[in-house]
């Protein structure tokens, strides 16, 4: 995978550049450290679900493979792109645990159920006292979200 930016003009660059690579290319939607306030002091007039669906669409239209959007996003993109284009949900946070600096966050099980084909974890790994741990909890998460009738 690599991402770009979910601006029509930088999708469109990455998938000519492209060709008949088989690098899979993610559309950035909005950051998960954003919210509606933020982007408003950034400019931008719509609300943060609002700007993911218009680049989601954008997105799957210009040929992209996949989106990357906060889990909160995730059920109403895998409407808008179908089946076939991944989401990857960033913001993942176990129950719990510390959100940092994320705005819109969801548990892995959550994020699973709303539709997220892969979940990026960093934090909760990387800043647990005991890495290893946290990884494996986190991972019993998932498979327990996907025995429950979850994909991903």
């Amino acid at each position: 995978f690599a991402t770009v930016h979910a601006y029509p003009k930088a999708m469109e660059a990455a998938v000519t550049a492209r060709g008949d690579a088989s690098l899979r290319l993610l559309g950035v939607t909005v950051l998960t450290s954003m919210d509606d306030a933020d982007l408003a002091d950034a400019g931008y007039a719509a609300r943060a679900a609002d700007l993911v669906a218009a680049r989601a669409a954008r997105a799957r239209a210009i040929g992209m493979d996949g989106i990357v959007a906060s889990p909160a996003e995730a059920t109403a993109v895998r409407r808008i792109v179908g089946p076939d284009l991944a989401i990857v949900t960033p913001g993942i946070r176990p129950a719990g645990t510390d959100h940092g600096d994320q705005r819109r966050v969801a548990t892995p099980d959550m994020a699973i159920r709303a539709g997220a084909d892969y979940l990026v974890v960093g934090r909760p790994i990387n800043a647990a006292a005991d890495p290893k741990s946290a990884a494996d909890a986190i991972v019993g998460e998932i498979e327990a979200a996907i025995a429950a009738g979850g994909e991903a």
